[in-house]
């Protein structure tokens, strides 16, 4: 493979994964809280719509990113209000929130489809995009893919590196620890989940700004909050190994347009499909050396213990909590 064609192809990887990392990086913040947001997969088809509404009203894409994010901070204040402040169940909220988000959106943005608008276009950094490889790849494209690697690099440092974030990760452990001793656990998880759905909304709003500009029916979005509650399960719930399964999604994705011309005789719906069986297949072999199953054959067979990859780590208490006690 030549450097252009490898170039090209990272350059592909990194723009179909920047919107699934700002969206994935969203939930790990609200997770790592301890909240569980099902409401993702609408809230980006909603924030997509309101997004290119108000880069269209005012001509400007920056203004409808913007836009974007505060829809998404808007449904993340919804899941807030009615399952962190008045104790209905946050995933039936997010369930029903998901549904309604993506009926709303097609409804409000119905006199939008097809309608030209503006875009993020590309942005260049003089001197950086001229780098071999990492250039063309990050410094000389949509600004999404910056600001997807900043986001990566001030999620990491805010959870791993500083007093709230590690008050935040306490939270999320156990919220009646916290709250015994003297932590504001409550205010802390609507702030999580209302920053989480900011993130989401961004994520949303990159799809018809950048990604996929524009917007119809279908707007090209769908499915993308659910793929992105299993990157968040597949990198554990840590910031640098979600973004790291984001790129392992789009790289499948890209892989699949690829053998449509290899293989032409194929359906081109199987390769649409074959990231989510395989993203399936891999959270199955990441996790499956949390099962008792698998630890007494890793230790009858010690080989098959170093042979499967290590799960990246566990759930957050609140999280295994929530689970269990289901809707």
């Amino acid at each position: 493979m030549t450097p252009d064609i490898l170039t090209a192809q990272l350059t592909a990887v990194l723009f179909a994964a920047a919107p699934l990392i700002l969206a994935a990086l969203g939930e790990t913040v609200a997770e790592r809280a301890g909240v569980i947001n099902l409401s993702l997969d609408g809230t980006m088809l909603f924030a997509a719509m309101v997004a290119f509404a108000g880069a269209r009203a005012s001509g400007d894409a920056w203004l409808g990113l913007a836009a974007g994010a505060g829809a998404g901070l808007a449904v993340a204040g919804v899941l807030a209000l009615l399952g962190l402040v008045l104790g209905a169940s946050e995933l039936a909220v997010g369930f029903i929130l998901t549904l309604f988000c993506r009926e709303l959106a097609y409804f409000l943005g119905h006199g939008l489809a097809r309608q030209p608008g503006p875009d993020l276009g590309v942005l260049a950094i003089p001197g950086l995009d001229a780098l071999p490889l990492l250039g063309r790849a990050v410094f000389r494209q949509s600004p999404v893919v910056l600001l997807s690697v900043l986001a990566v690099a001030g999620v990491w440092y805010f959870l791993m590196r500083t007093r709230p974030g590690l008050l935040l990760r306490a939270v999320g452990e156990s919220p009646s620890a916290a709250l015994a001793r003297g932590l504001p656990a409550k205010r802390v998880q609507v702030l999580a989940c209302l920053a989480g759905g900011a993130l989401a909304g961004l994520g949303g709003a990159c799809y018809s700004l950048s990604v996929k500009p524009g917007w119809g029916h279908p707007q090209g979005c769908e499915g993308a909050g659910w793929i992105v509650l299993a990157i968040v399960i597949f990198g554990g719930w840590r910031p640098v190994r979600v973004a790291l399964g984001a790129l392992f999604f789009a790289a499948i994705q890209v892989a699949g347009i690829l053998l449509q011309d290899v293989l032409p005789g194929l359906s081109g719906t199987l390769f649409q499909i074959a990231p989510f069986p395989v993203m399936i297949l891999t959270l199955l072999v990441v996790n499956a050396r949390r099962s008792a199953a698998f630890r007494e054959a890793a230790r009858r067979l010690p080989l098959l213990g170093r042979l499967m990859p290590r799960t990246a780590g566990g759930a957050p208490g609140a999280i295994v909590g929530a689970l269990d006690k289901g809707f």
